[in-house]
């Protein structure tokens, strides 16, 4: 699969499970949705679902999906797959599949995930997706799932997760501004014109990269939490676990 992304969760199986498979709880955690609402389900079928994701306050693209979830061996596993597609011209992914992983540890459950999707647009769509949307996606993936588990093991709540991290980054930006106003503002530089700016400039590119630097807040999400590519052996070679291999269940699925 094209995007990983695992991380450890110390909490039990049925509350994760729950968090991820309830669409009204999924909506609360992931940046990536906006809305997820399944729909009605014929005995035996498996689950269709609506998706929507708010780009700008006047424009949502949506989509549908089919879904199905297993539990896979006595050893406590489960797995949960999908398909999804959106019609919406505007909508850089045109479709794609993927799957959860909930695998039990002695401290928690080792969730992880692993998709990817085809874009539109032509040439266009790939560059784009290259250097943007895909980058894009992956930390939004990580710091959705970093965001789950704070909610999981503090009580920190979705919402709060999303106050701490926007408090963090405005003061972050108004350490990097005041540092820059009051250096400016000092006179350091020596002369006037454009020499006067240089070393403030500097330091504020210097003290905006240390920010950047600094690990975010306990209770902050934070993607860099999370593991991006999948664990190998020591010697580099492939995975212990097939964790990057879609499960098999995947298959059954037709597309949305």
């Amino acid at each position: 699969m094209g995007l990983y992304v695992e991380t450890r969760v110390r909490t039990d199986m049925d509350t994760l499970w729950e968090r991820t498979q309830d669409p009204a709880r999924h909506q609360r955690w992931d940046l990536r949705f906006s809305e997820i609402d399944y729909l009605p389900r014929p005995a035996g079928e498996p689950q269709r679902f609506r998706y929507a994701v708010r780009v700008l306050p006047f424009l949502t693209v949506s989509g549908t999906g089919v879904s199905a979830g297993e539990s896979a061996g006595a050893d406590g596993r489960r797995v949960s797959v999908l398909r999804f597609a959106s019609p919406h011209p505007l909508s850089l992914l045109e479709e794609g599949s993927g799957y959860w992983r909930y695998v039990p540890t002695p401290d928690g459950v080792r969730f992880l995930t692993g998709y990817d999707y085809r874009p539109r647009w032509g040439r266009f769509g790939a560059v784009a997706d290259r250097w943007v949307c895909r980058p894009l996606m992956g930390w939004a993936t990580a710091w959705s799932f970093d965001r789950l588990r704070l909610w999981c093991e503090y009580g920190v709540s979705p919402a709060r997760s999303l106050v701490h991290a926007a408090g963090e980054s405005a003061a972050r930006l108004i350490a990097v501004a005041g540092a820059c106003a009051a250096l400016t503002a000092s006179g350091v530089g020596g002369a006037d014109g454009a020499a006067s700016w240089a070393l403030p400039l500097a330091v504020s590119l210097a003290l905006a990269g240390l920010l950047l630097l600094i690990p975010p807040l306990p209770r902050t999400p934070a993607a860099r939490r999370c593991l991006r590519t999948p664990p190998g052996r020591p010697d580099g070679s492939a995975p212990r676990v097939p964790t990057a291999t879609a499960p098999a269940l995947l298959a059954t699925l037709e597309r949305p």
